[in-house]
């Protein structure tokens, strides 16, 4: 049996513990043409030192030219609609990113999930996962793509390090999984970013919160209360973060520290420091905690964490707690009795050598306030709860529930019924938001 068919047989085969290899739907008759002309036209381009030189338009038309001048030679009986075709794949390939340029283009698009070669799924705004009908060729043709996006960014992806995480020039996030640890792999997942971000007007269109909600928190950053938004994946939690950091003074010095560059701070003086995957030899680190630390000896007036997930939690409840007060950051946990328990886990993470009663108590006189965000049956975002921190009662932190969202029920058409409570208690920490100069009515308290 020749090398070739050895290869296909075993390819129709099922894996033993994985299940079976999806199979590409090799129906497209102009493949062969398509690839033909790709390699040769990336030939030319790298030969002439033009794929770098040309801007966007140049590069196009370059492209558009050498595939009609090639058909016309070679394949004139071509249809233009099918050349069209033929151009927009070519186009998608060298200055795009493949098969998903084009959900990339698409603002009603959340989220893109490739799974392996043979399956992309997408996720639209208010609805779930929907399975399209594009596919990449091969393996190798996932792993050009995640080449393309990672590359610039100095990041890398092989045996040794089969994981990242990497952000498009909008800011998406991107993470990326490849074999061996996914045998069916790479995977690809892309959070789609808004390149107009969302205001608190907008979230209150939303339903996400309520006007009495979105003012209590305003006052909240004014006064440099220092805020956790806490929630699962997809929450909302950068979207609110990132409305969060809209009501910060302009002329305060702002430090803002992430994985990937996702927020958008609109103040005058806003550094921007990012973390850094080690490099081939295992130099060049530069992680979360670092960043942290390093910021310190930046003199910002406060700092904002993108998210929380291990050692550098200790830090940021040392920065917020000496001379950095209204700090924000988030983190991962389905309630805010969950995150405290997070926090003790991750600043534990941090080796530092004190009882978990003194990390409690140190949580409890750093942290105010927890805005919890949850991902809704039908796909909305709502804040369900803001609760106020209020110290320790033996070795329990206490917490108090300002307000909440109580789900009622769900509708026929999926869509969630609630409301909004005020529970009627009133944060401990009002004094700090009227010595701050800021005005806040108490009956948005009133239950």
């Amino acid at each position: 049996m020749s090398l070739l068919k050895m290869l296909e047989s075993r390819r129709n085969m099922t894996d033993d513990g994985i299940g079976s290899v999806i199979q590409p739907d090799n129906t497209d008759r102009y493949e062969e043409l398509k690839t033909t002309i790709h390699r040769l036209l990336i030939a030319k381009l790298e030969q002439e030192a033009k794929i770098s030189a040309l801007n966007g338009s140049e590069l196009e038309k370059e492209i558009r030219d050498f595939a009609m001048d090639y058909i016309n030679a070679n394949s004139p009986h071509i249809p233009q609609p099918d050349r069209n075709i033929i151009i927009g794949y070519l186009l998608d390939e060298i200055c795009g990113y493949g098969p998903i340029t084009e959900f990339l283009k698409q603002t009603d698009i959340e989220e893109i999930m490739v799974n392996g070669p043979y399956q992309i799924y997408i996720e639209k705004k208010g609805k779930g996962h929907i399975l399209t009908g594009k596919k990449f060729r091969d393996k190798e043709h996932v792993m050009h793509v995640i080449e393309k996006i990672i590359s610039p960014l100095g990041k890398r992806v092989d045996e040794t390090k089969p994981y990242t995480n990497a952000r498009l020039p909008d800011g998406s996030r991107v993470h990326v999984i490849a074999p061996p640890v996914a045998p069916k792999g790479p995977y690809i997942s892309i959070r789609k970013f808004e390149t107009d971000p969302f205001t608190i007007n907008d979230l209150i269109s939303f339903n996400t919160l309520t006007p009495e909600m979105a003012r209590f928190l305003e006052a909240c950053v004014k006064a440099r209360i220092n805020i956790m938004v806490s929630g699962g994946t997809s929450s909302g939690k950068t979207t609110v973060l990132n409305c969060l950091t809209s009501f910060i003074n302009d002329d305060e010095r702002i430090l803002v520290i992430e994985d990937s560059m996702e927020l958008q701070p609109r103040g005058n003086h806003v550094l921007r420091l990012e973390a850094r995957d080690a490099n081939i030899e295992g130099k060049g680190e530069f992680t979360i905690r670092q960043a942290v630390i390093e910021a310190l000896r930046m003199n910002p007036t406060r700092l904002i964490i993108g998210e929380i997930r291990g050692a550098e939690c200790f830090d940021f409840l040392r920065a917020s707690n000496t001379g950095h007060r209204g700090s924000i950051s988030t983190a991962h946990a389905n309630s805010p009795r969950d995150l405290l328990h997070a926090l003790e886990t991750m600043t534990m993470m941090s080796n530092i050598d004190i009882p978990l009663i003194a990390i409690r108590r140190y949580i409890a006189s750093t942290l105010e306030v927890i805005v919890q965000q949850q991902h809704m049956e039908d796909n909305t975002r709502k804040t369900v709860s803001i609760t106020e921190v209020c110290g320790m009662e033996g070795n329990v932190i206490q917490l108090q529930e300002l307000f909440r969202y109580e789900q009622e029920g769900v509708e026929r058409s999926g869509r969630v019924r609630g409301r909004f409570v005020c529970t009627g208690v009133r944060p401990s920490f009002m004094n700090k938001i009227r010595a701050a100069g800021i005005a806040i009515p108490d009956s948005i308290f009133e239950a």
